[in-house]
Formats: C-alpha cells, structure tokens, sequence
C-alpha cells in the first residue's frame, strides 16, 4: 500500500513539472513583449530652460545718512519679483547704514565704501555721483543707473517704473545751454567750449554707456574742480580780501552742469 502511494505522488510530480515550464514560458514571452512594446513608446523629455537675467536698474542714493523715506522705497521695492533692481547708497564717511539705522532690508549695507563728505555746491557732489555709478558698473546686469536724493519718493509702483525707463534706449537727462547766468569760467576754455556749456538737474538716468563714459572721464571732470565753483557768500569777506572785480567770481554750481557738459563734449 506504501508503494502504491509513493508511486502515485511521483507521477503527478513528473505531470506538475511540464505546466511549471509552460507558465514560465508564458511569463519570459509576455515580458518581452512588454518591453518591446515600451520601447516604441517616446517618452516626454523635459528640457530645463537655463534661467536668464533681465536687465537691471541701479538705484543711486545719494544720502547724508540714512534714508528717511525707506519703507516708502521698501513698499516700491516689494513690487519686484524677478530680481531687476539694485540699489547703492552714498553717505557721510564714518556713518553705517546697517539693519540698526535702516527699517528696510533692501537698504541694509547697500553703502558703497569709499565715501567722500559731500558739501551742497562743490565738486564733491560729482565725486559721489562717480562713486556711485563705479560700484554699480560691477554688476554687468546693470543697464539703467538712477540718481536720488534721500528725500525723492517714487511716484508710480515699481513695474511702470522699470518699463517706462527700460523702454527708452536713451538716457533721461536734463539738459539745455546755459548762457545767460555768468556761470560758466572762461578757464575751462578749451577743454570745455563755452558751446557745449549745459545745465540741468543732477537727478538723471543713464544708459551704461553713459555711465561709463562718467566713470573714465579724466579731462572734463578736473577742469569742473578747478574752475567750477560757486559763488563765495558774504560771511566768507569778512576774513578774506574783497575780489579787484566781482563781477568776475562765477557762482557755477557743479553738479548743476557736470554730466550735461560732459554728454555735450563727448
């Protein structure tokens, strides 16, 4: 009886292993099929786009301290969203403008380093105008410089801004000839015709081409510190000798005349 049934489970043993053979068949031939199969199918590709920078503009301050008047200009700011904006302050020399004097921290060590002391009326306002547009020339993306006072506000949000400036492919400066006031000093003669004397505000924006031709100036600018000066006021008599001629003591007010004269000569 022991035979019988040993013998029994043998024999469909041998008859399990030919269905065991022909399920694996099946699964390797259903495999390849499915991978042939996966292999017409052209999967999507996602190309990563390398991001691209738009021009910026520089926003020049030129401050005796801090900026009164920044959480205005940090509201304006707030208005950015893709990173098209710097901004550079210049102050007293010694003074910090850190996250203790500012409220904003789009003003927070924006400071430029070389400082000069600014006094309303000389050449020094010009210096700081060179300093400014020096450090903000290191960013390449930067393509507009504007200069501001520590007491200007903007007018428009921060979008109109940027397009209404980035749209003009020209500087926008105030400018026209200035013959009628005595400012200009024969002196400057010739480095500086008196034909392309100019006036305006300092308050300007320019291109970078602009900028640079500010920053390497070397002619026009020492002539502005040599004979551009204004006018000495009453006080300043009373210790010094009266001029032979005072007709002939010109109040010429530098940062009134420096980058219209300069765009007019170059």
């Amino acid at each position: 009886m022991t035979r019988r049934s040993s013998s029994q489970k043998f024999h469909h043993r041998w008859k399990r292993k030919p269905l065991a053979m022909l399920l694996i068949c099946f699964c390797l031939a259903t495999f390849v099929l499915m991978e042939s199969q996966c292999s017409r199918i052209k999967m999507p590709t996602f190309i990563s786009r390398p991001f691209i920078q738009k021009p910026k503009i520089a926003f020049l301050f030129i401050a005796r301290n801090r900026i009164p008047l920044d959480m205005v200009w940090d509201a304006f700011f707030r208005g950015d969203s893709e990173n098209i904006f710097s901004v550079y302050v210049h102050s007293r020399p010694g003074f910090l403008l850190n996250s203790a004097m500012t409220r904003s921290a789009y003003f927070s060590n924006r400071q430029v380093n070389e400082s000069v002391q600014v006094d309303w009326g000389e050449a020094s306002m010009i210096q700081a105008e060179r300093i400014l547009l020096r450090n903000a020339l290191m960013d390449h993306y930067n393509e507009r410089f504007l200069f501001l006072s520590d007491s200007c506000i903007p007018l428009y949000n921060f979008s109109y801004t940027y397009d209404y400036i980035m749209s003009a492919s020209t500087s926008f400066v105030d400018s026209f000839a200035d013959t009628k006031e005595g400012r200009y000093n024969p002196n400057m003669h010739p480095v500086i015709p008196v034909e392309n004397w100019r006036k305006g505000s300092q308050w300007a924006v320019l291109t970078r081409k602009h900028a640079e031709i500010v920053v390497q100036d070397d002619t026009v600018y020492p002539t502005f510190e040599r004979h551009c000066k204004k006018k000495s006021l009453p006080e300043f008599w009373r210790d010094h000798p009266l001029p032979a001629d005072g007709s002939k003591e010109h109040n010429c007010i530098p940062d009134e005349h420096y980058v219209q004269t300069l765009l007019a000569v170059s």
